[in-house]
């Protein structure tokens, strides 16, 4: 039995010059869960203020919902195992 991940993908974390948006679906979610205030900060734990600065330039390609998803997104997805040397290892299980 190896210690490695279950996972169905490993997908590429792309970088863009522009922060990307988050939704406002997205938005609340993470209000929800505690990991953003009512301002909007982020409060991600273990993460620090300089990589969610950077997580924020950052985007994938999903392989789950089939689109460009900010990497925020994909970082609080129930598919999301590990982030290593710039990719994301994915369960790819669908979502609700």
């Amino acid at each position: 039995m190896s210690d490695e991940l279950e996972r169905k993908y490993e997908v590429e974390i792309q970088t863009s010059e522009d922060k990307q948006k988050i939704s406002k679906e997205l938005k609340a979610e993470l209000q929800d869960s505690g990991m953003m205030d009512e301002k909007g900060k982020l409060k991600l734990k273990g993460v620090s203020p300089k990589m969610l600065k950077r997580m924020k330039q950052e985007y994938v390609d999903c392989p789950v919902l089939k689109e460009n998803t900010q990497f925020i997104q994909c970082f609080v997805c129930p598919n999301f195992q590990s982030r290593v040397m710039g990719k994301v290892f994915c369960k790819g299980d669908p979502l609700k």
